[in-house]
């Protein structure tokens, strides 16, 4: 039987460099490979693309695992300038969700990919994520990723901060993100 008292951590990826969602999702592949049950929650990446057209690589791979599920909020369109009703919906929903996966028993490690950046968008108030962090089940390990601001009111609650940080990137030449290399 697998000991599970180990976990419980906390653990945020944020800045504005890239590899957010991939640490966390290096994280889910160690625990996959020791047997332990990954779920991730993307927050807001339902926009650019159409989901049921083109699922992203890290999806595609991830889920030839049994114990990876996955469940993907947004809107179907990307913020730009104030969000709308959909924006918050979809954010709404996700949370909902979260919550009840944070009480899911089949679940030792669930993702919030993204979460942040609902945060600094406005989209959700940085006390209900203290408020999920403060009553997750004990032996639930939960991973927050996205913003390029801190948020030390809710990092002071957790166990791991770590901050990616841009030195240069592509796209601040003009190269678009890239399938199978950013998405």
């Amino acid at each position: 039987m697998l000991n599970k008292s180990h976990l419980g951590q906390v653990s945020v990826f944020y800045g504005n460099g890239k590899g957010k969602t991939t640490s966390a999702l290096g994280t889910a592949i160690r625990a996959l490979g020791s047997n332990y049950n990954v779920h991730l929650i993307q927050f807001m990446k339902n926009g650019a693309m159409d989901p049921e057209i083109e699922m992203p690589g890290e999806i595609i791979s991830l889920s030839k695992f049994p114990n990876f599920s996955y469940k993907r909020f947004g809107a179907g369109t990307w913020i730009i300038g104030k969000p709308k009703q959909e924006h918050f919906d979809a954010v709404y929903d996700a949370i909902n969700h979260l919550q009840s996966s944070l009480n899911n028993p089949s679940y030792d490690i669930i993702i919030a990919d993204e979460i942040l950046y609902a945060v600094q968008l406005k989209l959700l108030e940085e006390e209900k994520v203290i408020d999920l962090i403060k009553n997750k089940p004990k032996n639930k390990e939960l991973i927050l990723t996205g913003s390029h601001v801190p948020f030390p009111n809710i990092f002071q609650h957790c166990d791991l901060v770590t901050e990616i940080k841009k030195v240069k990137h592509p796209y601040d030449s003009g190269v678009l993100a890239r399938k199978g290399i950013e998405y």
